[in-house]
């Protein structure tokens, strides 16, 4: 039987996608609709947005669809009447998509909310596409244990680990002298610290390369997702926290690389589309057909390298800190952060402000002992509460 015989007569793989409407979940469901005989979406689950939710809900006819800001359920609901379609608001009925019957859970809800809906499909025994770097930040023992002791794949969708899932040779592991993540630098690269010091909202969020929701474009901004990155990658890859490396790379071609103690260098290279590291994690060990654009070396002609600079760009310094620190300190960080983020967002405090922010938070929270390591999603949990409110204090400090 030939090898596309095969495919055809496999059944489907049935997906949960967490995140439906944000980047990560859009790229996936328009991977779905270029492979529907391949792919079948069961449920599906966002934030707030009810009317695009109903919409995608209808246009794959899933069995379940979520919000979960439980106050959006009425709209839900409305938009989805004489569909057929079961669905629900509020923690619980998002806890209820990620265990919805599936072979993958896909993992795209941003931020610590998707920490707790996201190990529960994992205890549940889901393969779990990984897109949501606050489960392995925030909750990285935790949650790699739980992946051992079930014997569940975590498979990695954000670029840069995708890229060195799909270069490192497991099976020489010992042999890896290090692995490196790569950073478009995002779009003040090469401004100076006072540039920077007066940049708006509207210029963060102009990445130079890569279409991505508010909160990650202006980490990237700052750096503070490679940070965030190195931790996540900390966890996925059994390597000493000495053999994580950034290199900040503008024209975002290579993703990852694997330096090996030969001197050889493996890369993976790619245009910057999400949909193929999604699509490598959903296909996974085999490849999809995708229309992405192809690479054109030749066009290209040239690729750049530099090395971060942790004096213009302090964050990447303090997650790197942080996963040294290891206990809560990731989970601090994260939470610090996205209260920073979106309060530069709303226009209340400067760019600069953000590293600062969450630099204080981390040492008002090592001072008063708070730190020591989560032993559950629970304390992760509250740990990310009490950050929050610390970093609020921080922020009203330096409110404009």
């Amino acid at each position: 039987m030939s090898a596309d015989i095969a495919t055809m007569d496999a059944p489907r793989v049935r997906l949960v996608v967490l995140g439906a409407t944000g980047s990560i979940g859009k790229s996936t469901l328009d991977i779905v609709r270029h492979h529907p005989d391949r792919y079948e979406v069961v449920a599906l689950a966002a934030g707030r947005r009810a009317a695009e939710l109903a919409e995608l809900a209808r246009e794959f006819n899933v069995r379940f669809a979520a919000l979960a800001d439980a106050s959006a359920g009425e709209a839900l609901d409305a938009a989805l009447a004489g569909s057929g379609i079961a669905n629900g608001a509020g923690q619980s009925a998002l806890h209820d998509a990620a265990l919805y019957p599936a072979d993958i859970v896909v993992a795209g809800i941003v931020g610590a909310a998707g920490l707790a809906p996201t190990f529960a499909a994992l205890q549940a025994g889901r393969t779990i596409a990984l897109a949501n770097k606050e489960c392995l930040v925030c909750a990285g023992d935790l949650f790699m244990a739980e992946a051992r002791r079930r014997q569940v794949a975590v498979l990695p969708m954000d670029s840069e680990h995708n890229a060195i899932f799909q270069v490192l040779e497991s099976r020489n592991i010992a042999e890896v002298e290090k692995i490196v993540l790569t950073a478009s630098g995002g779009p003040f690269r090469t401004k100076t610290l006072d540039e920077m010091r007066h940049v708006t909202p509207a210029q963060a969020l102009r990445h130079p390369n890569w279409d991505m929701g508010s909160r990650i474009t202006i980490d990237s901004a700052t750096l503070m997702n490679k940070g965030l990155e190195v931790i996540e990658a900390s966890h996925l890859f059994p390597l000493a926290h000495d053999q994580l490396d950034v290199l900040v790379h503008p024209q975002s071609v290579i993703h990852g690389m694997v330096q090996y103690k030969d001197g050889s260098l493996l890369a993976q290279l790619g245009s910057p589309d999400m949909r193929t590291p999604i699509a490598h994690c959903l296909a996974w060990p085999r490849r999809l057909d995708l229309p992405v654009a192809r690479l054109d070396l030749a066009r290209l002609a040239t690729l750049t390298f530099e090395a971060p600079d942790l004096v213009r760009f302090p964050a990447l310094g303090l997650a790197l800190s942080a996963m040294r620190a290891g206990g809560g300190a990731p989970a601090a960080l994260n939470a610090a952060d996205e209260e920073a983020v979106a309060a530069f967002l709303a226009g209340r405090i400067g760019f600069l402000d953000i590293a600062s922010v969450v630099a204080d938070v981390l040492e008002t929270l090592t001072g008063s002992g708070a730190l020591a390591a989560p032993e559950s999603v629970a304390a992760v949990l509250n740990l990310d509460g009490e950050a929050r409110r610390q970093a609020a204090v921080a922020i009203a400090r330096r409110a404009v």
